[in-house]
């Protein structure tokens, strides 16, 4: 049997898939962008928004929803196997810098797990919810959709994930604030270039469907 896909669905699902993944890694390193200082990890997460909003826009909220969910299997997958491979012996001849490092950029307490499933699942789906919505049937100003979506959902995001990571341990106002404007800046700068050359780059790899 020969089933039709679209190719613009296959290829930003492998992405997306990809980017769930890498983010946490990612987000080991703090980067400083001139003022503003941010986790690494952003980079993958604004990908993750405008990636969903692509395909919100190509091929409907309900496919791009059933996407953020799907989101989650490579997500815990990935987990559990950073958990085991942390959990097995090293060998002998291992580099031993890399045995003390290997731990700490991988690994996570099961407090930022659970902030990290939760800010994910809450925000993504509520990126797309909102630029949908935006749309009002019309499919007009998608790099404006994708701005205000990002932004908002970046917003949650940054709330859930330090405040369950963190509240009870340190002070998060400041931490939270600073987390906040600087994702607020990157979805200003970056969301409505990357959207645009996401939602061209769809079009033009769906003229030919992929057979499968």
């Amino acid at each position: 049997m020969t089933v039709s896909m679209p190719r613009s669905l296959f290829v930003f699902s492998v992405l997306y898939g990809g980017m769930v993944c890498i983010a946490g890694v990612l987000g080991v390193k703090q980067v400083a962008l001139g003022p503003l200082a941010v986790e690494a990890g952003i980079f993958a997460f604004l990908l993750l928004v405008v990636i969903s909003s692509a395909i919100a826009e190509l091929h409907g909220q309900k496919t791009a929803t059933s996407l953020v969910r799907l989101g989650f299997i490579p997500l815990l997958v990935s987990a559990a196997l950073i958990q085991l491979v942390i959990a097995l012996p090293h060998d002998a001849e291992m580099y031993p810098p890399a045995i003390d490092a290997f731990p700490i950029v991988v690994g996570q307490s099961a407090r930022m797990m659970i902030a990290g499933l939760i800010s994910y699942g809450i925000s993504q789906t509520l990126n797309v919810v909102i630029f949908s919505r935006l749309s009002h049937g019309e499919g007009k100003l998608v790099w404006l959709r994708g701005i205000i979506a990002s932004v908002i959902s970046q917003i949650v995001d940054t709330v859930l994930f330090i405040s369950i990571s963190f509240l009870g341990e340190r002070p998060i106002l400041s931490l939270m604030a600073g987390q906040m404007l600087t994702k607020v800046v990157l979805s200003i700068v970056l969301v409505p270039v990357l959207i645009t050359l996401f939602v061209a780059l769809g079009r033009r790899l769906d003229a030919k469907p992929l057979e499968t």
